[in-house]
C-alpha cells in the first residue's frame, strides 16, 4: 500500500476567522503554516494540516462539500483535557465514550457545523499496538 496517512483536511466556512479562532483557541492548533486569499492552513500534528477555506471554487476544481465527521488523534490525557476545555468554553461535548478495545472518543460540533471527534485510538487501547489494523480485525470502528 502506498497511502501513508492523511496529509490535509479542508473545511469550508462562511467565516474563516471565526473557525480559525475556534481551532486555534479551543483545540490548540496555533501554528499557522500559511494564509492567503480566504484560506488558512494550521498544523495538525507532525504530518497533517487543517485548511479552513471560504466558499468558492479554488485551483484544481476544489469546492466545498459535506462530510460525516473527522477525528483528531490525541492521547488519553489530551482527550480529557480538551473535553474539559471545550465544556468550559460552552461547547457541548458528547463523551468521552469508551469503545471496545479500551480507546475513547469525544464528539462535538465546530462553529461551522462540522462534526469533530477527538480519539485516543492510536495512542491508547488496541490501536496503540495494532494501528488501523485493529479496525480491520473487528475493532469497534468508532
Amino acid at each position: 500500500m502506498t497511502i501513508a496517512g492523511i496529509c490535509e483536511l479542508v473545511l469550508e466556512t462562511d467565516d474563516v476567522d471565526r473557525l480559525r479562532a475556534f481551532y486555534e483557541e479551543k483545540l490548540g492548533l496555533r501554528q499557522l503554516l500559511a494564509e492567503d486569499d480566504g484560506r488558512v492552513w494550521l498544523k495538525a500534528g507532525e504530518r497533517c494540516r487543517l485548511g479552513i477555506w471560504s466558499p468558492g471554487e479554488k485551483e484544481y476544481s476544489d469546492r466545498g462539500g459535506r462530510h460525516v465527521h473527522f477525528a483528531f488523534s490525541v492521547g488519553a490525557e489530551g482527550l480529557d483535557r480538551l473535553s474539559s476545555k471545550l465544556r468550559e468554553s460552552s461547547v457541548e461535548v458528547e463523551g468521552p465514550v469508551e469503545h471496545d478495545g479500551g480507546d475513547r472518543s469525544a464528539y462535538f460540533f465546530d462553529p461551522a457545523g462540522n462534526r469533530v471527534e477527538i480519539w485516543d485510538f492510536f495512542r491508547d487501547g488496541d490501536g496503540a499496538d495494532d494501528g488501523v489494523m485493529a479496525l480491520a480485525e473487528g475493532g469497534d470502528g468508532a
